[in-house]
């Protein structure tokens, strides 16, 4: 076990001297085991003509190429590996839906780490040693279940696991068991406070003090809507398959400013997404994130597609990455216009009619795209507030985002609820 599990570790408080040099050390290491054991870090590093015992500061991670998710297709299936399959102990495939499976792989240390790096997000996020934690993300193929539920024991905690679905159990079991922790995606929590009031449970009789939300981008007006509706404190957490899974970086509670990154496992970047230029921090752009101490597949500069800038650290001497609210494949072009979902989210989210459930529709009229925003209404609202609702949403839409679309406020229960990551965006024309 490399942390101290109950309080913070040392290198959490240490001088950015300290870590910066912690850093290079790992760093070295990374990338001479890299171009060493895999054959496509060794050929793409000769490629531009850098080799490990070019880097002398942190800097010179600059000079390496990056590393794409086609990349990890293309060395289908166990070709980015640094070990044969015999002395890994675990291995995850994703769905391979828009082309062959990207797979990712774990030695026992990395198991280990992992349940370090989410033990200290935990801890981070409220949880401590002796409560009941309530795991909804999903124990699948390439989610997040099993990385929490590392952590979880890590810390002590009793772990409640559950994965998405069986909503009406998930609030029955939250009554029985009365966990202080849950761990669920935000999409999935709406879905779950909905049942809560069904069922009568109220903030003051659940049990839940803390959640920690992740897996997909979410507004900080939607976390002041679920805190408001069940009494809990959510932070956000951060993690993706190819880096490692969730634990990657988190939200202290005390602050909730931003997601403090475990610097001493990976080291993050902040590049245009248009030239791949590295950015000062303070700049908005896409993540990039290199493993620091991964044995079986390390990772060198893998762009993540998710937006964001790099902080200061607050609560701890680490760096803070912004919540990210949009990734480079989920950006929308309308007639121009670059839209992401979780603007349009943080308008709904402001107007008291309106509920937090809500689909975004594309279709194309002749040369022209169309946005149609589907909506559900506050369940108190009438017609009347509904109707009113719809024609100051569409209007917010147009001065704050620049696009013209149409509003549809709908019934309780007209949107599909989701009971994992949120499907945001229904793309029509390509139907």
């Amino acid at each position: 076990m490399t942390d101290r599990i109950q309080g913070l570790h040392p290198i959490e408080t240490a001088s950015l001297d300290e870590i910066q040099a912690l850093q290079l050390q790992r760093l070295k290491a990374t990338l001479q085991h890299a171009y060493d054991r895999i054959p496509h870090y060794k050929k793409s590093f000769d490629a531009v003509g850098i080799h490990p015992d070019d880097v002398t500061n942190l800097s010179d991670l600059a000079k390496f190429p990056f590393l794409m998710k086609d990349d990890l297709r293309a060395n289908y299936p166990f070709g980015m590996f640094a070990y044969p399959t015999d002395q890994l102990a675990r291995i995850h495939a994703s769905s391979g839906t828009t082309g062959k499976p990207t797979v990712v792989g774990y030695t026992q240390n990395d198991v280990s780490m992992w349940a370090d790096v989410m033990a200290r997000s935990l801890y981070a996020a409220g949880a401590r040693k002796g409560m009941k934690v309530h795991v909804a993300y999903g124990y699948g193929l390439f989610t997040g279940g099993l990385g929490a539920h590392y952590g979880a024991e890590r810390l002590g905690c009793l772990v409640i696991p559950m994965s998405g679905g069986q909503t009406e159990k998930q609030v029955q079991l939250i009554a029985d068991f009365q966990p202080e922790v849950i761990m669920v995606t935000p999409s999935y929590m709406l879905a779950l406070a909905d049942e809560m009031d069904r069922q009568g449970m109220t903030k003051d009789t659940c049990s839940l003090r803390y959640g920690i939300f992740g897996a997909e981008p979410w507004t900080n007006e939607m976390r002041s809507s679920i805190e408001a509706r069940t009494g809990l404190s959510a932070v956000d957490i951060y993690g993706l398959s190819e880096v490692i899974g969730p634990g990657v970086s988190c939200e202290c509670v005390e602050t909730k400013d931003g997601l403090h990154l475990w610097e001493d496992h990976f080291y993050p970047e902040i590049i245009n997404p248009e030239t791949g230029e590295v950015l000062p921090d303070g700049e908005f752009g896409e993540l990039v994130f290199t493993s620091l101490t991964k044995e079986a597949l390390p990772i060198i500069r893998y762009r993540t597609r998710d937006l964001t800038r790099l902080l200061p650290g607050t609560a701890r001497s680490m760096r803070r990455m912004e919540k990210v609210t949009g990734r480079t494949d989920d950006m929308l072009i309308i007639r121009g216009v670059n839209v992401f979902p979780t603007q349009i989210e943080e308008l709904i989210l402001k107007d008291a009619r309106l509920a937090p459930h809500y689909v975004l529709e594309i279709t194309r009229n002749g040369a022209m795209d169309t946005l149609t925003v589907k909506v559900e209404g506050n369940p108190k609202s009438d017609e009347d507030a509904r109707t009113g609702a719809a024609r100051d949403l569409t209007h917010k839409i147009k001065t704050f985002i620049g696009i013209t679309a149409s509003v549809n406020v709908l019934t309780q229960g007209a949107v599909e609820r989701s009971i994992g990551k949120a499907k945001r965006v229904i793309d029509l024309r390509k139907m």
